[in-house]
């Protein structure tokens, strides 16, 4: 009877081994400080963007040095096009261990990290030079630590691009010719705070509802990314396009904190490495579609327009420092300094 019973135990183990794929290659990462035994682990990362978008590119990078610099003992898969579930879902799942590695933007991150959100406030860099080397810096690597406590490691920063203001009533060049339109905002109390602080009307609304609602007058205008305005066809009925670089909160590389554990101190680092090293080729990526997407919008008769006088601009939303400022006083000073 026991040696039936020691059979059928070592047959269903062989069978749950079998089923697995013996552990390794179906996701399994070593123990701290144990060294894999030559099997690749493979990890998966979640993208909700297609294959060809920036963030994407900036992933398959990343997977493309990480598996360079352990020599092949990980892998990563990229899941593109939000084939593990929406921004929200995934975060979820990261925290979970359910999902090794996700990219998403940082907003959504600040109910982990109160601190992070400083990378939303308006006017916050002089230029993308300065941005691009306190986020690649040791300042945003202590930002990203922030995440510490909630399950959640982050590794690096994506571009998302600056974000500009769109209207289909008047060109706008200073604060004052913000007054009176309505903007379009996403549901965040800072978004809603900024528009208001530049003299216009913030009308949260859902992003597919934008264009009709643009274009039967319900508002005049709204706020995005280059790539975005030409995607979502709002340069067809917003033709007058801001350039004003307010704001261009990052997306980020985050890693599960389960996964991030059973690494050695030694693959840690390289993972780290390997996403900052990622964000160079992601942000020419970002570069090119943004260069491709404004080419298109000026081509169907878009009218592009310069901010004058930033310092003005930087004034006007005074009162969203005076309102939030404080809780971010210590970031501000390290970020601008």
């Amino acid at each position: 009877m026991r040696k039936l019973l020691t059979l059928f135990m070592v047959m269903a183990l062989a069978m749950v081994l079998f089923a697995c794929g013996g552990g390794k290659d179906s996701g399994e990462t070593a123990k701290d400080g144990e060294e894999s035994s030559g099997e690749t682990i493979t990890l998966r990362l979640a993208e909700n963007q297609p294959d060809d978008y920036p963030t994407t590119v900036g992933d398959l990078e990343f997977a493309r040095l990480v598996e360079e610099k352990t020599d092949g003992r990980y892998k990563i898969d990229v899941y593109a096009g939000g084939q593990l579930g929406d921004e929200k879902s995934v975060i979820e799942q990261v925290q979970l261990g359910s999902i090794d590695l996700a990219r998403v933007n940082v907003s959504p991150m600040t109910q982990f990290s109160d601190e992070i959100g400083v990378l939303s406030m308006p006017f916050l860099f002089d230029d993308e030079e300065k941005k691009w080397e306190k986020l690649n810096g040791e300042v945003g690597r202590e930002l990203l630590d922030t995440l510490d406590g909630s399950n959640i490691v982050g590794l690096a920063y994506y571009d998302s691009g600056e974000r500009y203001f769109y209207n289909s009533v008047r060109p706008v060049t200073k604060p004052e010719d913000m007054k009176g339109l309505k903007i379009r905002v996403q549901q965040s109390e800072l978004a809603i705070a900024v528009v208001e602080a530049l003299g216009a009307s913030a009308t949260p609304m859902e992003y597919g509802e934008v264009y009709s609602a643009i274009q039967t007058g319900v508002i005049d205008g709204a706020e995005n990314n280059m790539p975005s305005y030409y995607t979502s066809n709002h340069y067809e009925v917003a033709q007058h396009l801001t350039s004003t670089g307010y704001t261009g909160t990052p997306e980020v590389v985050i890693m599960s904190q389960s996964v991030w554990d059973k690494l050695s101190d030694e693959d840690k680092e390289l993972f780290k490495e390997a996403a900052l090293e990622s964000v160079e080729v992601q942000r020419q990526a970002w570069a090119d579609l943004t260069k491709e997407s404004e080419e298109k919008v000026l081509e169907a008769g878009s009218e592009f327009s310069e901010a004058e006088d930033i310092e003005a601009w930087r004034e006007a939303v005074q009162p969203v420092y005076d309102k939030f400022g404080e809780d971010y006083k210590e970031w501000i000073e390290k970020l601008t300094e």
